[in-house]
């Protein structure tokens, strides 16, 4: 699965541990879903979302397109 949660944290201008923090999970999670490691559970995408104000397909896509 593909992302783009380094660019949105970027232009948030917050940190891997903020963005952890805000969502409720480690640091290295996010890591791991930002490098395509891990695909997050339904609740950590609507989590990640809904801190971003947008749709869950707005950060992430299928990794085939």
């Amino acid at each position: 699965m593909k992302n783009d949660l380094p660019e949105r944290r970027e232009r948030a201008g917050i940190s891997q541990a903020e963005l952890a923090e805000a969502v409720g999970v480690t640091r290295q999670t996010i890591n791991a879903v930002e490098r395509g490691r891990y695909d997050p559970s339904l609740d950590l995408a609507f989590a990640l979302a809904g801190y971003f104000e947008c749709r869950i397909e707005d950060v992430f896509s299928p990794a085939d397109e």
